[in-house]
C-alpha cells in the first residue's frame, strides 16, 4: 500500500506527464497558412494559385473539401443576434473601423470567436462575435459586438463591403476564381492541403 505522503508526489508526477503530452500534442499541430489569391489552373485535386503577393502556390484540396461562396449582401442583414466577422482598423478612441464585414450562417455560429490581429492590411484586426446592438450613427452604422472574452464597438462606414457565406461546390474551383483559404495545412513534405476554400461569387474578391 502506498504511504499517504507518496500520493501527492505521484499525483504531481502524473499531472506533469499529462501536461507534457498535451504540450507535445500541441507542438505537433501542423502549421497553417492563410492564402488569398486567384486560381490559375486546376489539375484534379491540385489548385495552382497566384497569391495576392504574386507568389505561385500549389494547394491540394481534400476529397471532402468544403467549398463556400462569398456573396455580396446588405448592411441591413446585420441584426442583433447575428454572428459576424469584422475586418477592421483600430481607431485612436478604441473603436474598430470596419473595412469589411462577413455574416456567418447559423451553422457556423461561434467559429473562431474572439479578437485578434489580422493580415488583410497592416495593423488590421479581426473580430468574430455576436451583434449585441446596432444603431445608425453619424459616420455609418455603429455596432456593438460581444465575444466570450470581451466586446468591441465597431463603426461600419457607408460603402463597406458586406458579404455572407453560402454553400458552394467543387465546380466553383476554376481558373479565374478569387479565393481565400483561412487555414491551409503545411504538410511535412512542404505541400499545402486545404479542407475548405472560400470563393468570391460573381467575380468579387473575398474582402476579409
Amino acid at each position: 500500500m502506498l504511504k499517504s505522503s507518496s500520493r501527492p508526489r505521484l499525483l504531481a508526477a502524473s499531472l506533469g506527464l499529462i501536461a507534457l503530452f498535451a504540450m507535445e500534442a500541441w507542438a505537433q499541430q501542423p502549421p497553417t497558412v492563410r492564402i488569398r489569391g486567384t486560381i490559375e489552373a486546376v489539375d484534379g485535386p491540385m489548385l495552382s494559385i497566384k497569391s495576392r503577393e504574386g507568389t505561385d502556390m500549389k494547394v491540394r484540396v481534400t476529397d471532402n473539401v468544403a467549398v463556400f461562396g462569398v456573396a455580396k449582401t446588405e448592411l441591413s442583414e446585420i441584426k442583433e443576434g447575428s454572428y459576424i466577422g469584422v475586418t477592421a482598423m483600430p481607431e485612436p478612441d478604441g473603436t474598430q473601423k470596419a473595412v469589411a464585414v462577413h455574416i456567418f450562417p447559423e451553422n457556423q455560429r461561434g467559429a473562431a470567436e474572439g479578437f485578434r490581429p489580422w493580415d488583410a492590411r497592416p495593423n488590421s484586426t479581426m473580430t468574430n462575435a455576436t451583434v449585441a446592438q446596432t444603431v445608425k450613427g453619424t459616420d455609418g452604422q455603429n455596432i456593438l459586438v460581444k465575444y466570450k472574452d470581451g466586446e468591441k464597438k465597431v463603426v461600419v462606414p457607408d460603402g463597406t463591403p458586406i458579404v455572407t457565406f453560402v454553400a458552394g461546390d467543387k465546380s466553383e474551383l476554376k481558373p479565374g476564381a478569387k479565393i481565400i483559404i483561412f487555414g491551409a495545412v503545411k504538410k511535412d513534405d512542404g505541400t499545402l492541403e486545404a479542407n475548405r476554400v472560400n470563393v468570391g461569387r460573381d467575380g468579387i474578391t473575398p474582402p476579409m
